[in-house]
């Protein structure tokens, strides 16, 4: 019989201590046998968690047949409109820039990750090159001098579907890229357009949230069902309010200040969402600063 400490017990020794060292022994023998229990339920909590991140990697996969069909419409949309141009029909070049710009606003949840190429293609209010600095001569002016702008603007939607071919596809990326776009749509765009010369914000608005919509669906619904259904009950409600405010006639008739405190109310909601699928919470510490 041993004392806590080890030691051997004298013959002598009080009964008492002798079943409190008879007690402690138990306790240890059931401790010894339990323990490798525990170190394998902890290695297989482990594990899954180690496991999550990829398994939802592979969920992202789906979404690049999607992403790269956006894309195509958007540059099948840019290329008609610089053979209207050269035909001199300002009209159906109007009509073509405006078919571009729905599969460009559908895959801005990815784009968002090319800084570069996405200040090319779609810089605003100030913009130099892209769709925007068409728009400006195209619908503000109607005029036709823009094939240097639609040469460029094909050569960098050439080199996006170049990227989306070759890009790895990332959950935490497009979660990130999801959080991102929800703020834009919020706080940016919902301040008064982005498309003000051809009138299409209200679409451009409408085209970004059909695409977290879609990302949301293909990638991370399932996951965030499985580990907190009312989430994702939230998510989708969030998102199906967005698309309700922007059923609106003209900008004019936006509810803004509901518009806006929903876009937070999803970009909270991914938020939450990102711990319990082994991603990084999102941060918008970058557009906050701009």
């Amino acid at each position: 019989m041993k004392h806590l400490n080890g030691s051997v017990a004298a013959a002598g020794e009080p009964a008492a201590s002798r079943h409190v060292a008879e007690d402690v022994d138990v306790v240890r023998g059931r401790v010894a046998r339990f323990l490798p229990r525990l170190v394998l339920v902890c290695t297989v909590l482990a594990a899954g968690a180690a496991r999550t991140e990829p398994l939802l990697d592979d969920a992202a996969e789906r979404y690049r047949p999607l992403m790269a069909e956006e894309t195509d419409r958007s540059l099948a949309g840019v290329r008609a409109m610089r053979e209207a141009v050269l035909a001199g029909d300002v009209d159906a070049a109007q009509k073509a820039w405006i078919v571009a710009r729905v599969g460009w606003e559908r895959a801005e949840v990815f784009t968002s990750g090319f800084t570069e190429l996405d200040r090319e293609i779609d810089a605003w209010p100030n913009a130099a090159t892209g769709f925007h600095a068409i728009e400006a001569k195209l619908f503000g002016a109607g005029r036709l001098d823009v094939r240097p702008e639609a040469d460029a603007l094909i050569f960098h939607l050439t080199d996006l579907r170049a990227k989306i071919r070759d890009t790895r596809l990332t959950a935490q990326g497009l979660l990130d890229g999801a959080a991102k776009l929800a703020y834009e749509v919020g706080e940016s765009k919902a301040d008064g357009g982005e498309s003000r010369f051809s009138g299409t914000s209200l679409d451009d608005m409408r085209n970004n949230v059909d695409g977290l919509d879609s990302v949301f669906r293909i990638v991370f619904a399932s996951a965030v069902e499985a580990r907190d259904a009312k989430l994702a009950e939230a998510i989708r409600g969030t998102i199906g309010q967005l698309q309700t405010l922007l059923q609106v006639p003209v900008l004019a008739r936006l509810d803004s200040r509901t518009l806006r405190a929903a876009s937070e109310e999803l970009i909270i909601a991914f938020q939450t969402a990102a711990p319990l699928l082994g991603l990084q919470r999102p941060s918008l510490q970058d557009l906050v600063q701009q």
